[in-house]
């Protein structure tokens, strides 16, 4: 923790510098890494070689984002800020929904910082496995106006009260849900395993939603968080439905900048008990 704390000081031209070179570091010794990471732009059709570099930035950003200095704000710029504003004057709350592309986590923060006061965030996080990545994971995502939420039942209570509140609720729906907990639907052309509970939140609270990404900027110079407009589900919709159109949303902010996305990411893994595709 020192060492990472020591880390998080550092200028961040010099942080996303040695991440790029980690990333192909890391591209060219794992074989499968590298294989999926080829498979899986090359089904969306996008060339993948400037993923590689983005991919060891956004692991080199992570400690740079937990353990900043609290006083010390984010080099970030919003382009479509009035969406939110006009979401949050609403009072049903607001669902945001954005993919494993660029800083997904300074969104979080950025929303924090910005509407915290008056409508904290809440995100969904997967527990850490190992004892010393609980200690980081628990200081970054502990922030002042921003809470974590377990991907467990409590956790998803927990967004529900929040979005029932009129808070703000943050999930990264290409994440792989459980087994019993998605169904199969199209992402870019091939069936993945999609979480169902982004329909849900929305379904039983009757908040809106936006799909959001936060561009990576070169040199250090920060960061740009874009907030697009999210077609409102049918209701009623079946799980299948509702999970094909969140895809479809999430493929669209891809496409906007492939090379920011986390294409070694194993998204068309199946959990061991989910029914075959």
């Amino acid at each position: 923790m020192f060492a990472l704390r020591l880390w998080s000081r550092l200028p961040l031209w010099f942080v996303q510098g040695c991440g790029a070179l980690a990333g192909w570091l890391a591209f060219l010794a794992s074989p499968s890494y590298r294989r999926r990471l080829l498979d899986n732009a090359r089904l969306a059709g996008v060339r993948p070689w400037g993923a590689v570099a983005q991919a060891g930035c956004m692991l080199a950003e992570l400690p740079w984002m937990w353990l900043r200095p609290a006083g010390r704000p984010l080099p970030l710029r919003w382009d479509g800020v009035e969406r939110v504003e006009q979401a949050l004057g609403a009072g049903r709350g607001l669902l945001l929904l954005t993919p494993h592309m660029g800083c997904f986590e300074a969104a979080a923060q950025a929303a924090a910082e910005r509407f915290g006061a008056s409508a904290p965030i809440t995100v969904l996080y997967r527990p850490a496995r190992k004892d010393y990545l609980k200690a980081l994971v628990a200081a970054g995502r502990e922030r002042e106006h921003l809470r974590a939420a377990p991907a467990t039942l409590s956790g998803v209570r927990q967004m529900l009260r929040a979005l029932r509140a009129g808070e703000i609720v943050g999930l990264l729906p290409d994440q792989v849900p459980p087994d019993g907990l998605g169904v199969w639907a199209p992402f870019f052309g091939r069936p993945a395993y999609t979480m169902t509970l982004a329909a849900r939140l929305l379904q039983q609270t009757g908040a809106p939603a936006l799909a959001v990404w936060c561009e990576r900027l070169a040199w250090g110079r920060g960061f740009v968080l874009h907030v697009r407009a999210f077609q409102e589900l049918p209701e009623p919709v079946e799980a299948e439905a509702a999970a094909t159109r969140v895809n479809g949303a999430m493929e669209a902010l891809i496409r906007e900048a492939p090379a920011q996305y986390l294409w070694g990411y194993n998204r068309y893994k199946a959990p061991p008990r989910a029914p075959a595709a």
